[in-house]
């Protein structure tokens, strides 16, 4: 009965933390570029009754007698598939199609020459504005890295977009181009950088919509949108969040539904603990 109370315990405490995430999903049901979790569990430690047997001379064999010590959390994933799209209008809302990650960092355009990020984070959120000075940031004021192809190797950008600018337009190659203030020909003021991973699942979630590189997400990959390699930037749209609210309200109720459960077998055995100390009376 102890043994049983112990093992609805670690349900209580597992189905707690699968109801954490399933809320916290929830709450970024309209986050711009957020990446739903899940919970998975898996068994703990069991205690071996009796071994088993081969087959011997006159008998078949026994199998083993094992009862289990409860569950555990097995692993809370980060499921990259692909939010929805909505339309903005909004010159400098960018969103990825396909593989890769906006690169976002703190650094010093000011200084020459510019001091360059020394750690990058990535995200899918692509609302982006202009600075004061013109340079191209998130909303907390990261600046969103481009790429210099025309030097060997490539190399790390700023973006600025200068003051008077018009027609601000970004291409589905990542370019970022306007039109200059008096007028004249389409000026490209850089090309934002994407960065993809071997196991995007490995990078960690940091605040703001950002994540960080870790060695279980493997190698930074560093390129440009082209649609192979790399996904497409789509100008004047979001990716949106890719919660599902039919699965997360389901996930709810199971969660619900197995805490309750294990509550049960706690107050089973208490009323079976209960009968065995009244047994004398």
């Amino acid at each position: 009965m102890i043994r049983g109370m112990y093992s609805a315990i670690s349900g209580l405490r597992t189905h707690q933390t699968m109801l954490d995430v399933v809320s916290n999903n929830l709450a970024n049901v309209n986050t711009v570029g957020y990446k739903a979790s899940r919970v998975t569990f898996k068994d703990q430690l069991q205690q071996t009754l009796y071994g088993g047997s081969a087959e011997g001379p006159n008998t078949g064999g026994t199998n083993s007698a094992q009862v289990g010590l409860g569950v555990q959390l097995g692993s809370i994933d980060a499921v990259m598939s692909d939010g929805s799209m909505q339309n903005t209008g909004t010159p400098l809302d960018v969103a990825i199609q396909g593989d890769g990650f906006f690169r976002v960092g703190i650094g010093d355009p000011s200084t020459t020459p510019a001091t360059m990020p020394t750690e990058m984070n990535y995200t899918r959120a692509g609302n982006f504005i202009r600075n004061d000075q013109g340079y191209l940031t998130t909303a907390e004021g990261y600046y969103v890295m481009g790429r210099d192809a025309t030097t060997t190797p490539a190399s790390d950008t700023f973006i600025q977009i200068p003051d008077g600018a018009s027609g601000v337009a970004v291409g589905t190659n990542g370019d970022v181009s306007y039109v200059p203030s008096g007028g004249g020909a389409r000026t490209t003021a850089g090309t934002i950088s994407l960065a993809k991973f071997p196991n995007d699942e490995g990078l960690l979630r940091l605040s703001g919509n950002r994540w960080a590189a870790h060695p279980s997400a493997g190698p930074e990959q560093v390129g440009t949108p082209d649609g192979t390699t790399f996904g497409q930037t789509i100008g004047g749209t979001l990716e949106m969040s890719n919660v599902d609210l039919a699965s997360e309200f389901t996930n709810m109720i199971v969660a619900q539904r197995g805490f309750q459960a294990n509550s049960k077998v706690i107050s089973t055995a208490d009323e079976m603990l209960q009968d065995l100390v009244s047994l004398k009376r």
